[in-house]
């Protein structure tokens, strides 16, 4: 009698155990969600933001066409990502397409000093930084997670329950390059 009992209280710690691992499991897919639910906010108001950053800027830049059309295919693509993997790659594709377009600028005086084209970059240039910030939230959740699913013993129940590596909110590699490259001042 006091085997079985004993063999029973074991078996409901090893479930509970179970259960315990498992919901740590849902609760840091869950966290990883909302973080890029907080992302797509943001993500949002910068999509809202480009078609005006665009009509103000073809008005100075009209032999730019080539270069505010990929800016605007960016984000047509990043806007109908559904998935977060894909629009991690939209939006990194839609930042190399808006960094292009900065560089391009350089070379319009007049537009740099228009009242419109300054608030709308110090808009852009606001939301970019929340966009950093909530990405660096991300990427925090996206480690617990991944920690969790990689790490023994969750790891076993991970793999049973279809919970697997999920990849951060990375700089894309042609952005991570020009970033290693130092900077030209000119005088």
């Amino acid at each position: 009698m006091t085997t079985g009992i004993i063999i029973l209280i074991v078996v409901a710690i090893l479930v509970l155990w179970c259960v315990g691992i498992y919901n740590n499991l849902v609760k840091l897919r869950n966290n990883r969600e909302n973080a890029f639910a907080n992302i797509d906010v943001q993500l949002k108001q910068r999509h809202d933001l480009i078609p005006q950053l665009v009509a103000t800027v073809k008005g100075y830049a009209s032999h730019e066409k080539e270069l505010l059309t990929r800016v605007t295919e960016a984000r047509s693509a990043a806007m109908g990502a559904t998935s977060i993997n894909d629009k991690i790659q939209a939006e990194n594709m839609l930042s190399s397409a808006l960094s292009g377009l900065k560089v391009s600028l350089e070379a319009y005086p007049d537009l740099k000093a228009n009242q419109n084209f300054l608030q709308l970059q110090g808009e852009i240039s606001d939301i970019e930084n929340k966009l950093a910030a909530s990405r660096r939230f991300f990427n925090s959740t996206t480690k617990e997670l991944n920690n969790a699913v990689q790490t023994f013993p969750s790891n076993i129940f991970a793999g049973m329950f279809g919970f697997h590596r999920e990849p951060m909110f990375e700089i894309p590699q042609a952005d991570r390059a020009a970033m290693d490259k130092a900077p030209e001042i000119n005088f």
